[in-house]
C-alpha cells in the first residue's frame, strides 16, 4: 500500500503546517499531515504555551482536524522539523496515531516506511479496555 501514497504531497502538507507553527520557546517548528480513508488530508502544527506541559504536538492538531472534519481512519502519517526534515512523532504522540490510524497506520520515519506495529510495539489500544 506504501507504494500508493503520495509521500510528497503529505511531505508538503506538513512543511506548510509546520511554516505556521507556533514554537517560540522552544524555536522548533513541526508539522504533520496524514491521508485519512475517505481520500483527505489532515494536518496539524506544534502549539506552544508557556506552560510547557500545555503545549500541543503537531500531531494533536492533526488529530483534532481529522475529527472535526467527520473523523475517519490514518492510513499513512508524516511529521517535519522546520528544515523540512522528517522526524519521528514523540511516544505521547504515537498513542494518538494508534488510536485513530490502528496497527496498519503507515509511518515515514527517518528510516523509512513503517507500520504502527513498528512504531509503537506492543501499544495499549482500545481492544485492551475490554479485558
Amino acid at each position: 500500500m506504501s507504494d500508493v501514497i503520495d509521500w510528497a504531497v503529505l511531505r508538503a502538507t506538513a512543511r506548510e503546517a509546520c511554516a505556521t507553527a507556533y514554537a517560540p520557546y522552544s524555536g522548533y517548528p513541526v508539522g504533520a499531515a496524514a491521508l485519512v480513508d475517505d481520500g483527505r488530508v489532515v494536518s496539524g502544527c506544534n502549539v506552544e504555551n508557556a506552560g510547557y506541559g500545555v503545549t500541543l504536538c503537531a500531531e494533536c492538531g492533526l488529530v483534532s482536524d481529522l475529527v472535526r472534519g467527520g473523523g475517519g481512519r490514518l492510513l499513512a502519517f508524516t511529521c517535519c522539523n522546520g528544515e523540512g526534515d522528517v522526524i519521528m512523532p514523540c511516544g505521547r504522540c504515537r498513542q494518538l496515531l494508534w488510536e485513530h490510524g490502528g496497527a496498519d497506520l503507515l509511518v515515514e520515519t527517518p528510516e523509512g516506511v513503517l507500520s504502527m506495529t513498528e512504531v509503537l510495539p506492543q501499544a495499549f489500544g482500545p481492544e485492551a479496555l475490554g479485558k
